[in-house]
């Protein structure tokens, strides 16, 4: 017979560590960032962080090339050379020898974005095993602890949520909040 899994939100592993899910974009991948760059290059538009303050990237682009984000995320090797958020690796690294680790990824909406973000994990994030790797359209995981930016992730989860600050939540209080992935080492280890 099967075994339910209590309801509760701490779900210690088979090995007793806790279960990690870190989200990518925004969080160990600096979208933002590329999407910066992207609109410079692209654009001669330059987008300063100050002034993204509560709102999405497209919101603060001029209104005659807001349309060309969406075709921007589609194009293929988007999501391959993304910066990687700073102190993300050595943190996760940490974080990995201490829990049972999980990157928790949307990455069905846009089509190439599954490959680009595998093959980006697998550059940066090397220590973490393919078994750990989680892309997905709802983040439906039964884990103890969640890092993300988007508050939908965190709709039906049970466990501690922590929310990593990103230009588009800064409006959003009542959640734990890591600016920093130092802070999150200081949350976490």
């Amino acid at each position: 017979m099967f075994k339910l899994l209590s309801k509760s939100p701490i779900l210690a592993s088979m090995n007793n560590k806790l279960r990690l899910a870190i989200d990518m974009d925004e969080v160990i991948a600096d979208t933002i960032g590329k999407f910066i760059t992207l609109y410079e290059e692209r654009h001669q538009t330059k987008v300063v962080l100050d002034e993204m303050h509560g709102k999405e990237f497209n919101e603060v682009l001029p209104e005659e090339i807001r349309h060309t984000l969406r075709q921007y995320i589609n194009e293929p090797g988007f999501f391959r050379d993304i910066p990687v958020m700073e102190d993300a690796v050595e943190v996760l690294q940490q974080l990995n020898e201490k829990y049972d680790l999980y990157i928790v990824s949307a990455a069905m909406e846009f089509k190439n974005s599954l490959a680009d973000k595998l093959e980006w994990l697998n550059e940066h994030f090397p220590f973490i095993s393919w078994t750990n790797i989680i892309f997905c359209g709802h983040k439906i995981v039964n884990v103890d602890i969640m890092i993300d930016d988007r508050l939908k992730n965190f709709v039906n989860f049970e466990g501690r949520k922590i929310l990593f600050t990103s230009p588009h939540n800064l409006a959003i209080d009542g959640y734990e909040r890591a600016d920093t992935w130092k802070d999150v080492a200081g949350m976490l280890l």
